[in-house]
């Protein structure tokens, strides 16, 4: 699975210029952290989260932005419906 943020540009998507140059995060990045009991939290956000989070971290433009999701080789749960990609919740 994967995610990566986009500007709209003149009604295209334009991956997002940033200070560490990422332009998605996924299953297959090796700087992931997951958390203990598995679970795995994405910041996506405009300002690095903290150094202790920023592994996680998926940069985004100043104002609006869109994220896309892709997932590769996809289980038989994701084809038949069973799993649904979790909500994206926004965090104060």
């Amino acid at each position: 699975m994967g995610a990566a943020g986009y500007r709209c540009r003149g009604g295209l998507g334009v991956v997002v210029d940033n200070p560490i140059d990422r332009y998605s995060v996924g299953s297959n990045s090796t700087h992931i952290k997951y958390a203990a009991d598995g679970s795995l939290t994405i910041y996506v956000q405009r300002v690095s989260p903290g150094p202790e989070r920023e592994s996680n971290w998926l940069p985004t433009p100043p104002g609006p932005f869109s994220i896309i999701t892709r997932l590769y080789g996809p289980k038989p749960e994701v084809l038949n419906g069973v799993w649904k990609q979790p909500d994206i919740r926004i965090v104060d």
